[in-house]
């Protein structure tokens, strides 16, 4: 049998090539955005409080840090909302700490601070506001105008003992002078944390990295760079935010935001189930303080309660992500079960390990397969590989433009024609 190190060896890793040092600074923090910002796409189906409690409840196990429990300011079901999750929190002493969305005005910041009286925890208020230039001319802001309501808002936090956030909207298209203003007052009245956000999924590598060298001169001038944290919340325009997320974090940001199944507002957000995946792939997530054996439920749960479909070639969850009726593919896989190895198994044609996550390789039949595919298939269900049954169900499927289902292998197995 191979040892887990053994298996190594069978892959040259260019991802390591040349790498120097380690790829994060920190272990990786995130904050999950599912029912807030993900709930803003116009597909979805808004959960019910029960079926948000059991992903909040999910969310833990997965060791997220932070969940962003709702927008208060937007009605009397949302602040129920966001009281009923938070009484959860505390009550099942979750270790997941709550935080809330609110714009950059008193009406949406009081029902936050009312919650957290009441149920006697601190909320994160991240509080939000546009800075791109194009945004401030469709809306005819001014410049004083923003950094008058940034200082209000934050010194309203801080005066009532919340933590305060500062999120710029569309920071990735802002000018360095308005974003250099707003910061500034932002900390100077209390924000101990800037959410730098990809609000329309502009930025690139480039772009980001030009940001954060930006934003951290900008702080170790102010003499804060150890004071202040930094958050990366992205979006999927370009479909850039994972690669985006990753990059955030390997350049030195405290947090990333994503939601699950990636969805939000017009292509979504960044995905954080692929960005668990992707970082547990990597080597950066502890297994200890992650429980990724769950992490298959958190997606398709979020599929259910929202009404978000999985897409057949979504990675890891999807019904194809390991399905083959492809004979080369499959037979590699065969050959490889053969030996005994399943980890070897799991790996020869796919780069996720899948029973690490509850999920297994499938050997279909298909007009791309070999006689091998169809033996394997037999052998699954209980038949027998007699060679008169083997060469009909091969030439059957050569005979079809798709992939079979196990109904229409059932049925021609039965009608021994």
């Amino acid at each position: 049998m191979l040892d887990p190190t053994d298996l190594t060896k069978l892959v040259y890793d260019w991802n390591e090539l040349d790498r120097r040092g380690p790829i994060l600074r920190r272990p990786p923090r995130f904050v999950d955005e599912t029912i807030r910002d993900g709930l803003q796409s116009p597909s979805v189906r808004d959960p019910s409080i029960e079926q948000k409690t059991e992903l909040v409840r999910l969310m833990d196990r997965l060791g997220l840090h932070v969940v962003n429990l709702g927008l208060p300011g937007a009605g009397r079901r949302a602040q129920q909302d966001v009281e009923s999750l938070l009484r959860t929190i505390v009550d099942e002493n979750l270790k997941i700490l709550p935080n809330c969305a609110a714009r950059t005005v008193e009406a949406d910041i009081r029902p936050i601070i009312d919650i957290s009286q009441r149920v006697g925890v601190p909320i994160e208020v991240t509080a939000f506001i546009g800075s791109s230039p194009i945004r401030a001319f469709a809306e005819s802001w001014d410049l004083d105008r923003l950094v008058r309501h940034t200082r209000e808002s934050i010194e309203l936090i801080v005066r009532n003992g919340l933590p305060a956030s500062f999120v710029t909207e569309d920071t990735t298209r802002a000018h360095p002078n308005t974003l250099e203003r707003l910061f500034r007052t932002a900390i100077e009245a209390g924000a101990t944390r800037l959410v730098l956000c990809d609000t329309c999924g502009h930025a690139t590598p480039d772009g980001l990295r030009n940001l954060l060298s930006f934003t951290k001169s900008l702080l170790r001038g102010m003499d804060m760079e150890d004071q202040v944290m930094l958050d990366w919340h992205g979006h999927n325009d370009r479909g850039l935010a994972l690669t985006l997320a990753i990059s955030a974090l390997e350049w030195g940001v405290d947090r990333v935001h994503g939601c699950a199944l990636g969805i939000g507002e017009r292509v979504g957000n960044t995905s954080m189930d692929h960005l668990l995946l992707n970082l547990y792939l990597l080597g950066l997530i502890d297994a200890e303080a992650h429980d990724l054996s769950c992490l298959v439920e958190y997606v398709e749960k979020v599929s259910s309660f929202t009404s978000v479909p999985i897409h057949p070639s979504y990675p890891l969850v999807g019904r194809d992500a390991f399905r083959t009726a492809t004979g080369v593919h499959a037979a590699a896989i065969i050959k490889a079960e053969a030996k005994g190895e399943l980890d070897l198994a799991d790996r020869v044609y796919s780069s996720v390990p899948a029973r690490v996550f509850g999920r297994r390789q499938q050997i279909e039949i298909g007009h791309y397969s070999g006689r091998s595919n169809v033996i394997y298939w037999l052998r699954e269900h209980g038949f027998d590989t007699t060679d008169e049954l083997v060469d009909r169900l091969f030439d059957y499927a050569k005979s079809q433009g798709q992939t079979l289902s196990d109904d229409e292998i059932r049925r021609v197995i039965a009608s021994g024609t």
